[in-house]
């Protein structure tokens, strides 16, 4: 099971300690998930404990692998000038703890829709694999997802897990997420709820929640109505626009989902415009948590993804297309966080 140590600490002193084999000890420390949990906490002790690290340089060279995953950001309207949505930075640190995990380098990159970022990567041996945060359209970037597929490309992307994916997806129950807070403001006396946001092909999460939303209203016997629907992308002034929307065309409604918490924001504001109050004549919850949910005027009631389980998903899924598995997606479950945007 290996040889006792000497000088510089390797892999094959871990071996010896861990009573393991060596290609056991290169398995655990870059996340194989074959190792079992208990095996993988010895050997990482093991190896803190010889202040041992990767020779990535050496390793690329047995695997004919960079060890850095590529990470890309899309153009999403901001209320600044970043243009990526406060949710995709906020999950920015579960993907880096996750990489680091394994050992692998991360290369964050902010990339526009028109750009040729498919070649950049994987094709010019910067990255082993890429991670897709943001797209906006899905009718137009599911073309890129094509032809990152056809061409080999290992890539997993955040977004609506479904049958028709185009390689690895990992996202959120987004039509359980639509069910629970359509459920929370039936439970609090809601009896015509309003959606804000683009519930259609083009962007299928936001469409996934309406129809979460419309699935807890029929179930309470309450009726769906789609002149309640108003489009939206997710940004502050969408989210107000399609709030007044509504109400400039005299549209009675005393609950409201937004599809994302800076829509919700911007209802917010067009509410308070109007003299309506939140909770007292119209209750509001968002989505995704983002830290300034709990900020506004009053506290924003929310769905909170799960940050932490999506890092872990999303490395994973690529990992194992690296190792040679296929692709896998995940769907994660969502957390409705009560705040006083529903009176709680």
């Amino acid at each position: 099971m290996g040889r006792a140590p000497t000088g510089k600490p390797t892999s094959f002193d871990i071996a010896y300690l861990a009573g393991v084999s060596q290609p056991t000890v290169s398995r655990a420390l870059r996340g194989d998930k074959s190792v079992s949990d208990a095996t993988r906490q010895k050997i990482e002790k093991i190896a803190r404990e010889l202040k041992y690290t990767v020779d990535k340089n050496a390793s690329s060279l047995r695997t004919q692998r960079s060890n850095t995953i590529a990470l890309l950001f899309f153009e999403d309207p901001t209320p600044d000038e970043s243009m990526i949505n406060p949710f995709f930075l906020a999950m920015l640190g579960s993907i880096t703890r996750a990489a680091s995990k394994r050992g692998l380098d991360l290369l964050i990159s902010f990339q526009q829709m028109e750009n040729d970022w498919h070649t950049q990567y994987q094709d010019s041996h910067r990255a082993d694999g890429l991670i897709l945060l943001g797209y906006g359209d899905y009718t137009l970037y599911e073309e890129r997802l094509q032809q990152l597929a056809r061409q080999g490309t290992h890539f997993v992307r955040w977004g609506s897990v479904r049958d028709d994916n185009i390689g690895a997806t990992i996202g959120s129950d987004n039509f359980g997420a639509g069910r629970t807070a359509g459920e929370h403001l039936v439970e609090i006396g809601c009896k015509r709820v309003a959606f804000l946001g683009q519930a259609d092909e083009h962007y299928p999460e936001f469409a996934d929640r309406y129809a979460g939303l419309g699935a807890a209203l029929e179930a309470a016997g309450l009726d769906v109505d789609d002149t309640l629907q108003a489009d939206a992308l997710t940004s502050e002034e969408e989210g107000y626009a399609a709030a007044r929307s509504l109400l400039d065309a005299n549209r009675t409604f005393d609950g409201l989902f937004a599809a994302s918490d800076l829509i919700a924001t911007g209802a917010l504001r067009a509410l308070a415009e109007a003299g309506k109050s939140v909770p007292g004549d119209v209750a509001v919850i968002g989505f995704d948590n983002i830290p300034a949910a709990a900020l506004t005027a009053p506290p924003l009631t929310t769905v909170m993804q799960d940050m932490r389980g999506a890092g872990e998903a999303l490395l994973a899924s690529l990992v194992e297309q690296i190792d040679g598995a296929d692709a896998t997606s995940r769907t994660l479950p969502t957390t409705l966080v009560k705040r006083a945007s529903t009176g709680d």
